[in-house]
């Protein structure tokens, strides 16, 4: 009864002042994508695109879950998307600073670029940064013109998917898995136990596919260089920017200042704005902003805790 007239007395309190509660939402809603000039005048238009951390479909977690910030591949979507509707853009800069991702999330951004150069024919550069790797070239191998920060590590060209074998731990800790299945190959992936040599040959069988993709990706993107001198290049292994230049990996070794010249050369203008889409409120004020900002973020921390088996362009030394 205290409690009831406690109410009551609260209720009549607030009407009586005027107070109303507020609903606020605990996560924020996604704004459209703003355009901002970084640099540069003229009617026509550069846009940079960021490509950044693992690129996966999965959304960025933040804080106790909360985030606004569609997942990499989406984004990419996004602001290619915009792009196209847009007639002043004339050239398309990729900023690539990325060790690779899942090879779906890689190979849709990829597809989008090819499609976006097919509807506009416009040029596309790729600017590689500190890391360009596995996944992250690949996408990169879209672009009419690849050049590498002096410092770059790219290339890690293949294909891996690691599995955790957790047996010999549980047996010493007086554990034991058990498992109902519907055939014998069900759990082939288990971490509670070794493969068979049969699994194995099946996983290597998918592997072997994903690779042939990744080698067919790059000899249709990368003119200058056939199969057979691409095949000892792709054993995983990482290069410099001059090692890949050498190797006909990339075209060019530069700045972002290269990148941008080039594609004001290919696009056949003089000046240009350089511009970047983001999120109201984030900061863009230069051509070496980043793509996202987070609060108590969890990127490549997230990624490296256990997840389910996935098959990866990724290097992960």
């Amino acid at each position: 009864m205290r409690i009831t007239a406690y109410w009551l007395m609260v209720g009549t309190i607030l009407c009586i002042t005027g107070c109303a509660f507020v609903n606020v939402p605990l996560m924020p809603e996604t704004k459209p994508l703003e355009e901002t000039v970084i640099e540069g005048t003229g009617r026509s238009k550069v846009l940079i695109i960021a490509i950044e951390g693992v690129i996966t479909t999965e959304r960025r977690r933040l804080f106790a879950g909360i985030d606004n910030e569609p997942d990499t591949v989406a984004r990419v979507k996004e602001e290619i998307e915009k792009a196209k509707s847009d007639k002043k853009i004339k050239a398309l800069i990729l900023k690539i600073n990325s060790p690779g991702g899942t090879v779906t999330a890689c190979d849709i951004i990829h597809k989008e670029i090819l499609e976006f150069k097919k509807a506009t024919g416009l040029p596309v550069i790729a600017c590689l940064m500190d890391t360009a790797a596995s996944g992250g070239y690949y996408i990169a191998s879209a672009a009419d013109t690849i050049i590498a920060h002096p410092t770059t590590i790219t290339g890690s060209i293949g294909v891996i998917a690691t599995k955790f074998n957790v047996q010999g731990l549980m047996q010493k800790l007086g554990i034991a898995e058990e498992s109902i299945k519907s055939g014998d190959k069900k759990d082939i992936l288990s971490p509670f136990r070794s493969m068979t040599p049969e699994e194995q040959r099946l996983m290597q069988d998918i592997i072997n596919t994903l690779y042939q993709k990744f080698l067919d990706t790059i000899i249709a993107g990368r003119k200058a260089l056939n199969r057979e001198e691409l095949i000892p290049l792709a054993d995983g292994r990482v290069f410099t920017a001059s090692q890949a230049c050498d190797a006909k990996l990339v075209d060019s070794v530069g700045y972002m200042a290269d990148a941008i010249t080039a594609a004001k050369e290919r696009a056949g203008i003089a000046e240009a704005r350089v511009v970047v889409y983001h999120r109201p409120a984030t900061y863009k004020n230069n051509i070496y902003s980043q793509a996202h900002i987070t609060f108590f973020g969890l990127t490549e921390q997230e990624f490296s805790a256990y997840q389910p088996v996935r098959f990866m362009y990724l290097w992960n030394p």
